[in-house]
């Protein structure tokens, strides 16, 4: 696999906004290291040593080979008290190992946590499993925006105090729904985007603008039944199982990289409406998972592919 010159990207988020801010784990301090590089002796050691030089206390570490590719890939997340390092010189400390082995990086902290946005459509059953996980804090993140083109799920907004905003969107003004819903990205500061069942197709234009930054539900088990009624098209299909995919997406429509997949077992005896009771289920968990493992900085991909770390 060609592997993209060195690229240094220093995913700090500052936050600086007044806007709602809630760290749902104060007490938590760490910084977590993402590198992607080609696939050679010493990396672990380099890196370990580095951070011990800098009186780093690892708290995890897991590493992915992928052979075929020669990948290395590795998460590392360690407590700042006692770290000896200033995040903003990390970039300049890091880069002879980072040149040497030729990675791409990304160092995020657990006091700057990400500012979600969800885009919904009428069906609110992952809009409201993502605010009660996050009132609970499962999520670690701040959640400021609820945009959708239905005002369906404004009263469930208001109950969990998230701004709601309604952007009807139509085939004649797709292009100007769009710019509005990137104006609020942008007022809101937002670093992820997660369709939770946002009914509509989303332009080239907006998925080349918020590259590995949007995260979309589909009710199937993918790569079966993409596009739109999934569960109809595996109830005439006569299908046993039934599941649901969690994916980047891409310019190509549910082709984006897979996250995390559940399914459930089906009968003779379900009708549509059971596989689509049966499916929100699957919805719920799925898409609160692959959330939860990207604001948690366990994600890295290549290939098309995601390795989701412990």
């Amino acid at each position: 696999m060609h592997i993209l010159t060195q690229l240094h990207t220093l995913n700090v988020n500052l936050n600086s906004s007044p806007l709602k801010k809630m760290n749902t784990n104060p007490s938590k301090n760490t910084a977590t290291l993402l590198i992607t590089c080609p696939d050679s002796k010493g990396i672990v050691a380099a890196i370990a040593e580095f951070l011990y030089q800098h009186n780093a206390n690892i708290l995890h570490a897991d590493q992915h080979q992928d052979a075929e590719n020669n990948l290395f890939l590795m998460r590392v997340e360690w407590d700042l008290a006692g770290f000896s390092l200033a995040t903003n010189d990390f970039e300049a400390h890091f880069a002879a190992i980072a040149q040497r082995f030729n990675m791409q990086w990304q160092l995020n902290l657990s006091q700057k946590p990400l500012r979600v946005a969800i885009m919904v459509s009428q069906y609110d059953h992952c809009l409201a499993d993502l605010l009660h996980r996050h009132k609970n804090g499962e999520l670690a993140c701040d959640i400021p925006l609820i945009i959708s083109n239905h005002r369906d799920t404004e009263a469930l907004a208001k109950f969990y105090g998230v701004d709601f905003h309604y952007i009807a969107v139509t085939k004649d003004n797709k292009a100007a729904a769009e710019a509005a819903q990137f104006a609020l990205f942008d007022q809101y500061q937002i670093d992820l985007i997660v369709l939770a069942r946002y009914m509509q197709i989303l332009s080239p234009n907006f998925v080349a603008r918020y590259p590995k930054q949007i995260i979309n539900i589909h009710h199937s088990f993918l790569p079966a039944f993409i596009g739109a009624k999934p569960y109809h098209r595996a109830f005439e299909r006569g299908v046993k199982l039934i599941g649901a995919t969690a994916h980047y997406v891409t310019e190509v429509l549910d082709e984006g990289p897979i996250i995390e997949q559940d399914i459930d077992r089906i009968s003779h005896r379900d009708q549509v409406e059971d596989l689509i009771q049966k499916g929100r289920d699957l919805e719920r968990v799925v898409l609160s998972k692959a959330v939860r493992w990207h604001i948690e900085n366990r994600i890295l991909l290549y290939a098309n592919k995601t390795v989701i770390f412990d």
